[in-house]
């Protein structure tokens, strides 16, 4: 940025539109670190209630005030830009942003790798994982409008609606009628490492931090085991396969 930049005003178009994406990044910045706060202050069953009615108003005020803006129009707290999308552009869009969401994971690991090493990476990415699965499986339910302890019908439907599996692709093997089995037959990350001649990612650690907090925040009943996870040995025709069971 030149020096004679004193204010926004002294800004030229591209400077301007690199300030509007770093002021949209601020408030996501923002709005993770209330919802940080207030689990760390109140616990996180209490923060997820709380982010329950700050997300839907928030997100009025703001694609109001956008709509506004730029003159588009909003039906039913939606674009209506997005709802006139061809439904292979939705698609095509889901599936971008799943797998910008896997990116996004990938850079932080890596830049917590090469700054700090492995150790430290994996740390953090185990601990995240204990954070985001539960909150996902939140936002699932909300989505899903899932009943209370919706059992293992309910965490089926909401684990075919987490981030990846739309990137991956996964498998329900039924075993029981109170228990089924979990499968990632295929693995965007492990299967690009599988491409470069690597070894697996040995993401067992990150898998018990993820699996079973997810199926607790679908059901507090629910059960999980890991049957195997890297660097465990896998057959070729599947990476990863965990028992999701209810406890009568």
């Amino acid at each position: 940025m030149e020096n004679d930049v004193r204010s926004p005003e002294d800004l030229n178009r591209e400077q301007t539109a690199r300030l509007i994406m770093d002021f949209l990044h601020r408030i996501v910045m923002h709005h993770a670190m209330w919802f940080a706060e207030v689990q760390h202050q109140l616990g996180r069953e209490k923060a997820w209630d709380v982010l329950d009615k700050a997300l839907g108003r928030s997100c009025e005020i703001q694609l109001g005030r956008l709509s506004e803006t730029l003159g588009f129009e909003v039906e039913n707290g939606v674009p209506s830009a997005l709802l006139k999308l061809p439904e292979e552009t939705l698609t095509a869009l889901r599936k971008s942003i799943a797998k910008n969401w896997l990116a996004n994971d990938g850079v932080w690991f890596q830049a917590v790798e090469f700054s700090r090493g492995m150790f430290d990476a994996k740390r953090c990415n185990d601990s995240c994982w204990s954070a985001f699965s539960p909150f996902e499986a939140w936002s699932i339910r909300r989505f899903l409008n899932l009943p209370e302890n919706p059992g293992l019908e309910g965490l089926k439907r909401a684990l075919a609606f987490r981030l990846y599996a739309t990137v991956n692709r996964q498998s329900i093997l039924e075993e029981t009628s109170d228990s089924f089995v979990f499968r990632m037959d295929e693995c965007r990350v492990q299967a690009a490492r599988k491409r470069k001649g690597l070894e697996d990612y040995p993401c067992k650690s990150g898998g018990m931090a993820e699996y079973p907090t997810f199926a607790e925040a679908i059901d507090p009943r629910i059960r999980t085991e890991c049957i195997v996870c890297p660097p465990d040995a896998h057959p070729e025709e599947w990476f990863c396969a965990w028992r999701f069971s209810l406890k009568s």
